[in-house]
């Protein structure tokens, strides 16, 4: 089972630190402050509370070399530099990272945020999709009507070929695929698809998105 951190329990990390308890990953929450953690405790069993500036406190709550870590500390921007810093010396290697303006923005991503993240500019389902219910989740837009989306495979096609599941692809094409960490371009319509698998499907930019729901009740 995965292991996915949320760094500060604000609205932004508390609403995405409950979403992912719903789902099959362990959840560690922390926060500096004791209410905001005991709030998350009913619903996640790893709430800590912590300075998350601190190496040898994230180390020690297991916050190392995890996939993917979310870091949503609200105001104070040196805290939240600070976190990213000690969080990628320690080998964690996805970090999304909450800014609250531009340049906030730019330094995080310098110093090794692998996304980042302004949620008051983002919608409520583009959030959910990209945060929540799928963490391996990406749009790249490359015009007006046209998407790519890449996302580790649903478990709804795990077993399947992609001749199988072509009768949902109508609204997409599927152009490269990684699995057993090799990307293909030349796509192999009997491979069975594996369980991380990663997949990139090219489409219509306002329909794409309905075929990845489709795709994922398979």
């Amino acid at each position: 089972m995965k292991t996915v951190a949320v760094i500060g329990l604000g609205k932004f990390g508390y609403y995405i630190a409950k979403s992912l308890s719903k789902l099959d990953v362990t959840v560690i929450a922390v926060d500096n402050n004791e209410q905001r953690v005991q709030e998350i405790s009913e619903y996640i069993e790893n709430a800590f509370v912590l300075d998350s500036t601190n190496k040898h406190a994230l180390e020690e709550v297991g916050i190392v070399e995890l996939d993917t870590v979310i870091v949503s500390i609200g105001e104070n921007i040196e805290a939240s530099i600070l976190s990213v810093m000690a969080l990628k010396d320690l080998g964690n290697k996805n970090i999304i990272a909450k800014a609250i303006t531009t340049t906030h923005g730019e330094i995080l991503a310098k110093i090794g945020a692998s996304k980042v993240v302004h949620p008051e500019k983002m919608a409520g389902r583009f959030l959910v999709k990209n945060l929540v219910d799928n963490i391996n989740f990406e749009k790249i837009d490359l015009s007006n009507s046209m998407r790519i989306i890449k996302f580790i495979a649903p478990p709804s096609t795990v077993s399947k070929t992609f001749r199988e599941i072509e009768i949902k692809t109508h609204d997409a094409k599927l152009i490269a695929y990684k699995t057993d960490g090799n990307w293909f371009t030349d796509i192999d319509n009997n491979h069975k698809i594996k369980e991380d698998d990663l997949l990139a499907y090219l489409g219509d930019a306002k329909k794409i998105e309905s075929f990845y729901d489709e795709l994922s009740k398979l």
